[in-house]
């Protein structure tokens, strides 16, 4: 029989039991598997940080933001008055959760924190602050406005690289809306990364596996695509000679670019040869009608929650926009944004209600969805971050502060709810902070963060 040397401990408390003196004590010359308790402490641990759940992250932005006085707890009678929220505390300390749009998430309590009192410092622009919304970026809209690489991408290239998709970038839109308005993914660039608007498309990409011919034609597309962008590179480099500054910051920026669909394509050479997941779901058809946008906002988180479950990405980013659009909710007759704008119209407000009660529903379902699968080490909400949110505070007269913004999931201790100064707010970028420890990621600093965000407890 092969002598097993013995496993070394460092004293009597982390002695693990003696696999030879085990088989000795049988009288048996059978080999035993390795049990934890055969293993020092340190090992045990080892190996269960070898098996514990990835971390994630989630962020889905509302363009048209959330009536405040639906939103924020506090009296509803006092929000009418002002269309404004409630007064709460200014040091950020915990108050009850209760709203009508919060107790439609009432079933996740200890789940989730809503917080008043965040917004971006130099973010305003009305609807355009939307560009802005994950990367904090100041002066959206303007001439001059050059913007940075958002929380999801950035978050993308420090614990996606395991995966098929570093992100997910997703959107619900009608398509005569520009897009540009509606783009919170912004790649290290600065350049908006365009989002993938088709369930059935991308349930494609997660799950179908090509025929033959098609795989072929996919590698052939990856391998034209890099020899095009060497000839590119090449014809631009040599233009990088006594140039004007602002051009030399053109080309940077085009440079920049050219990296990262290289790095793109070569994760994508490795993949294609790599077999996808098996799900139990039927391949989706996207709605005909787009007027179903709270339907297909709920397919789209079936499809986010599958490629979370298999490990296809750990970041998904959506955008749901009812910018023209009449959702189809019972009791609702105009369309979405013109209903943001109601002018204390009772009518107008009953109909708002509808559809962001129906969007607060889709995203209590989501979030059920997550709580309701099991991992190893918890469930896998519990391991995914989720942000919420809008850029607009107040979307009737366009501001910008006091934004709407929720987080779930991801292993907080959820205090409900959290309140700043509406007048003063805090930096919605120290959330982000947050967030990006959250994920191990070793950072003080995000955009026009000044630190991370105070009373939110890991």
């Amino acid at each position: 029989m092969t002598h097993t040397p013995p496993i070394r401990t460092f004293g009597p408390k982390n002695m693990p039991l003696s696999r030879r003196a085990m088989l000795q004590a049988a009288g048996a010359g059978i080999s035993l598997p390795l049990l934890d308790a055969m293993l020092p402490t340190f090992g045990r641990a080892a190996r269960a940080a070898a098996t514990a759940s990835p971390k994630r992250m989630v962020a889905v932005h509302i363009p048209l933001g959330m009536m405040p006085r639906y939103f924020f707890p506090g009296k509803l009678e006092e929000h009418a008055k002002s269309g404004q929220p409630a007064a709460a505390p200014a040091d950020g300390g915990p108050a009850a959760a209760t709203s009508p749009y919060l107790d439609l998430l009432r079933e996740l309590s200890g789940h989730f924190t809503a917080f008043n009192g965040l917004s971006h410092p130099g973010v305003g622009g009305g609807h355009a602050a939307g560009m802005s919304f994950l990367s904090g970026a100041t002066g959206p809209g303007r001439g001059t406005f050059r913007n940075s690489e958002s929380l999801d991408q950035f978050a993308a290239g420090k614990i996606g690289l395991d995966t098929r998709f570093p992100s997910l970038v997703l959107g619900v839109q009608k398509n005569p809306v520009a897009e540009s308005v509606l783009t919170v993914s912004i790649s290290r660039a600065g350049v908006g990364i365009p989002a993938e608007l088709s369930p059935k498309r991308l349930y494609r990409s997660l799950f179908v596996a090509g025929t033959p011919d098609e795989q072929s034609a996919t590698l052939r597309r990856i391998a034209a695509g890099d020899s095009v962008l060497d000839l590119v590179a090449a014809r631009a480099k040599s233009l990088d000679r006594g140039i004007p500054a602002a051009d030399r910051a053109r080309l940077d920026q085009y440079f920049t670019s050219v990296r990262e669909v290289e790095r793109r394509l070569a994760r994508s050479l490795a993949w294609e040869k790599t077999a996808k997941p098996k799900v139990e779901y039927a391949e989706p058809n996207d709605p005909a009608d787009f007027t179903y946008v709270i339907e297909k906002s709920r397919l789209m988180f079936d499809l986010m929650r599958l490629a979370l479950q298999t490990d296809s990405t750990r970041v998904i980013t959506l955008y749901v926009s009812t910018f023209s659009t009449i959702a189809h909710v019972p009791g609702v007759k105009t369309d979405t944004h013109g209903l943001s704008h109601h002018g204390n119209e009772p009518e107008k407000i009953a109909q708002l209600q509808k559809v962001e009660s129906a969007q607060m529903q889709a995203l209590a379902g989501f979030l059920r969805s997550l709580r309701d699968v099991q991992e190893s080490d918890g469930s896998l909400l519990d391991h995914t971050q989720v942000l919420y949110g809008s850029c607009l505070g107040n979307a009737a007269s366009h501001l910008n502060h006091n934004l709407p913004i929720i987080l779930a999931g991801g292993g907080y201790r959820h205090a409900g709810y959290l309140a700043y100064d509406e007048k003063k707010n805090e930096p919605l970028a120290n959330l982000f902070v947050s967030m990006i420890q959250r994920l191990g990621i070793e950072s003080d600093s995000f955009a026009t963060s000044t630190g991370s965000l105070r009373g939110l407890e890991a």
